[in-house]
């Protein structure tokens, strides 16, 4: 998989790529991830990328010169652009799985007071992380990065992600380790069984408990 994201602050994304699971994914050629600066493509002599809204109102609103000629340098016959907005799809692990099995994905975030509506015409989708307000897109453009790459074969084991919570619409059920009782509280006897049939059950139950404790909205 490619991963392109346009941005304005690409250092943003140095240390998040550089740990865990994302190096990981980086460092086995399962993913090839590029950052572009759209400020370098401004025509304008200050290399402006902002300008005052039509129609007055507060804050700069992104042009589109820059992000395009950016996106027009890149884009493939099969990339898949995305524009990460507040006014796009909630993101979940559906659409991630069904993301995973893109080649080339671009990324778009935005700044500032927002774009201009009309980058939309470029885009293949527009997806938000959430119900809140960011500064920008690189924080949701990182959580896209990472849910896609674990997903991606041989990065973790498959078994690892197949139970996780959202899989089958249900939460993950609870851990735990040593030791047996901390502080009054102890490990669910069942676990310590040795029964596996007996253990599959019982964290079956507690996904659905939990699910509906918690995300009754995923069981409707």
């Amino acid at each position: 998989m490619k991963i392109d994201i346009l941005t304005l602050f690409p250092n943003m994304f140095e240390k998040v790529f550089d740990d865990s699971i994302i190096k990981r994914g980086i460092e086995d050629e399962k993913v090839k991830i590029e950052i572009h600066n759209f400020r370098n493509y401004s025509k304008d002599p200050h290399h402006k990328v902002d300008d005052t809204p039509y129609g007055g109102g507060a804050g700069m609103v992104l042009a589109l010169q820059p992000i395009v000629d950016c996106l027009k340098k890149i884009k493939k016959d099969d990339s898949v652009v995305i524009l990460l907005t507040p006014s796009g799809k909630v993101y979940n692990q559906t659409i991630a799985y069904q993301l995973s099995n893109k080649k080339h994905l671009i990324l778009i975030c935005g700044h500032y007071e927002g774009f201009d509506e009309r980058l939309k015409n470029y885009c293949d989708m527009e997806i938000s992380i959430g119900d809140y307000i960011l500064s920008g897109g690189e924080i949701p453009a990182m959580v896209l990065v990472d849910t896609l790459i674990r997903l991606l074969p041989g990065v973790i084991k498959e078994e690892s992600h197949l139970k996780e919570s959202f899989e089958s619409n249900l939460l993950d059920y609870p851990t735990y380790t040593k030791p047996r009782v901390f502080e009054g509280y102890e490990v669910p006897e069942v676990l310590l069984s040795g029964d596996h049939k007996k253990i599959e059950e019982y964290r079956n139950q507690e996904r659905i408990r939990l699910t509906e404790k918690n995300r009754p909205d995923l069981i409707k």
